[in-house]
């Protein structure tokens, strides 16, 4: 199924918005948002990219194994 644009937009904004709150949480130590809203935010960009496999980016936070030691 092809994606729309309004899908890649959103893709997009969730996985910045999940980069951004990473990096406040784990390396500034100033969480931006309640880890309700970032597990929302995760399930929604997680289910949109089980959708659309072809638009699965390697930067994506759902494609996170791990972090340097």
């Amino acid at each position: 199924m092809a994606a729309s644009s309004d899908i890649q937009q959103r893709l997009t904004q969730l996985r910045q918005q999940l980069q951004q709150a990473g990096m406040a949480y784990y390396v500034l130590d100033a969480p931006i948002m309640e880890d309700a809203v970032y597990d929302q935010l995760y399930r929604e960009l997680q289910a949109l990219e089980a959708q659309y496999p072809e638009l699965v980016t390697p930067d994506s936070p759902t494609q996170r194994v791990g972090d340097r030691p």
